[in-house]
């Protein structure tokens, strides 16, 4: 990317944090939640878990509250890379690369960042079907050993923009926003291909669950 490239990068990710930012300070915010341990906007909890949260909703998890030792798999593509900017500047920490676009890279960045820090992905990103499940969350996990965390959250009123195979949905002034977290799902180490199937199949399930009730 050349530096035009990149100050205009940082320029749109600063009007856009800012902008949504202002919006938050608007918005009620509550939490309907497993375990409070499962919060990572807490400083002081005491795991490290993979986040599961469908593409629609990614504005909600960067904005709902402050950014502590958590990274997301972001796009490697120029799309993505607003994405990452505006994480940065939130304090999330980007890894970028996806299934069609640095994937290995990303994995084992993953892998790496997860010792320390909680990892949000849309497994349905970045080109779609909407809210399919791809089987890279679970992968990570068996990987890392780290527990997957099914997220939703509910929202009042909400804004949605349309994108080329998902919307973006945004919460509206003054609405209110509930976080919603599932129970840490627990994936064997070294799982085989039909066990692979069965964990994302399952995990496809518990998420429909999930947002149904959203």
């Amino acid at each position: 990317m050349n530096i035009k490239n990149r100050l205009v990068t940082k320029l749109a990710a600063w009007l856009m944090v800012r902008t949504i930012r202002s919006l938050y300070w608007t918005v009620r915010r509550d939490y309907e939640i497993a375990d409070p341990d499962l919060v990572a906007y807490d400083p002081d909890v005491t795991g490290r878990y993979l986040y599961c949260v469908w593409h629609d909703s990614i504005i909600m998890p960067l904005f709902h509250g402050p950014q502590h030792n958590t990274a997301a798999i972001v796009s490697g593509h120029q799309d993505g890379s607003y994405l990452a900017e505006s994480m940065s500047q939130l304090n999330m920490r980007p890894v970028r690369g996806s299934s069609s676009k640095g994937g290995m890279q990303a994995l084992r960045d993953a892998i790496t960042v997860s010792k320390t820090h909680h990892i949000v992905i849309t497994p349905d990103g970045p080109r779609g079907p909407r809210r399919q499940m791809k089987d890279g969350i679970v992968f990570l996990a068996s990987k890392t050993g780290r527990s997957i965390v099914p997220m939703a959250f509910r929202c009042t009123s909400t804004w949605r923009v349309p994108g080329k195979w998902t919307d973006l949905v945004i919460p509206k002034p003054f609405s209110k926003v509930t976080l919603c977290l599932e129970t840490p799902i627990e994936i064997p180490r070294k799982v085989g291909r039909e066990e692979l199937l069965r964990h994302t199949e399952y995990l496809q399930t518990v998420m429909d669950e999930l947002y149904a009730r959203t």
